[in-house]
């Protein structure tokens, strides 16, 4: 999950850096593609491996068909670890893909303020295509955000496992809807189909 959520916020930068020409898009080089690559993941195996060490621990999740991070315990040592996950792989990743997304409209708005033809098509697509995006990020992450933080910190028992069932799918689910929504908001890939 939180590779999925790492990837998408380098996806958006590395998009912002090439679609606004700080970055030019080089088919051949597989560098930059590599290195968004080992950065997600180094930077996942960063804040999933903590509860091996002692941050925090892994449990069962909802009826105990998965596991997952142990949102139950009440203790500092846990709260801190699901605080710090809460902050540096949830918000931090939506403020970098909601930087990114801005940023990128305000350069195609730019854009079509110079073509006013052919920019207000393609600025109306890519705000389109940017709004569904932070959408879904949000309604696949942000109810089990709100459903470790509450079992976290709210009432014992206040989230039952059949409850947290919802949010933990469509959490792990979240890496599906972004190509789908790329193919078909991205003119030049609906194209091809």
């Amino acid at each position: 999950g939180i590779v999925s959520l790492i990837s998408l916020a380098v996806l958006s930068y590395e998009r912002y850096c090439t679609m606004t020409g700080t970055a030019k898009a080089d088919t051949t080089n597989y560098r930059k593609t590599w290195t968004g690559i080992v950065l997600s993941w180094t930077y996942s195996l960063a804040w999933t491996a903590p509860p091996l060490f002692g941050w925090s621990s892994y449990g069962p999740e909802g009826p105990g068909t998965t596991c997952s991070v142990n949102w139950h315990s009440k203790d500092a040592n846990n709260a801190s670890y699901i605080v710090c996950l809460f902050v540096f792989c949830l918000v931090i990743p939506f403020v970098v893909i909601v930087y990114s997304y801005g940023k990128l409209l305000c350069a195609v708005r730019q854009v079509s303020g110079i073509n006013k033809g052919m920019g207000r098509n393609r600025e109306q697509r890519i705000l389109i295509m940017v709004v569904v995006m932070v959408i879904c990020f949000l309604l696949c992450w942000l109810p089990y955000a709100t459903v470790a933080l509450i079992a976290t910190f709210g009432k014992p028992g206040l989230i039952t496992p059949a409850a947290s069932i919802i949010p933990s799918l469509l959490a792990k689910s979240s890496t599906v809807y972004n190509p789908i929504i790329y193919i078909f908001l991205n003119k030049q890939v609906s194209k091809m189909l």
